[in-house]
């Protein structure tokens, strides 16, 4: 599943319009013209196709979560936890991606659970929580394709109320 794909399928799911596009990648802290945009959303056989890359991408999802939940102020006394970049290597950028969805949509486990198996995967919690563990855990699991589209489909179908 490639990052455009993510792209598309997330702001259909989520019903976002060009203008809230524009502002979520601003939130992101990337500024993309509405011809940029419109390019990121062709599909390949396109001729104003662009790739979207790791960064695009990441500034996207950041963007979706300050546009959905507002900006993160630290605790009295505390600091706020450096924002982990989704990197260029494969390894963990699907965990990354659903991870980030998962703050954007304010969901619990129970909530990313109805919408796997909304999507078509029955998922046990603890197949849930190995996905989100630290890359290094022993249980840490990588997430495939498959889970980011199974879970773009299953929010896609709750939100929407589509198959």
């Amino acid at each position: 599943m490639t990052n455009n794909d993510i792209l598309r399928r997330v702001r259909y799911a989520l019903r976002i319009n060009d203008n809230a596009m524009l502002k979520v990648f601003t939130l992101g802290g990337l500024e993309v013209t509405l011809e940029e945009l419109t390019a990121l959303l062709s599909k390949p056989e396109m001729e104003e196709f662009k790739n979207c890359n790791n960064r695009t991408l990441d500034a996207f999802l950041t963007g979706l979560i300050v546009y959905k939940r507002g900006v993160l102020k630290a605790a009295p006394g505390k600091e706020l936890k450096p924002v982990v970049p989704l990197t260029n290597s494969a390894q963990n950028v699907n965990n990354h991606i659903l991870k980030k969805l998962k703050i954007a949509l304010n969901f619990k486990s129970d909530d990313m659970l109805d919408a796997f198996k909304t999507g078509g995967v029955v998922m046990s919690e603890s197949e849930l929580s190995a996905i989100f563990r630290k890359p290094d855990h022993k249980n840490f699991r990588e997430a495939g394709d498959k889970y980011v589209r199974v879970f773009i489909k299953g929010i896609t179908e709750l939100f929407r109320g589509e198959k």
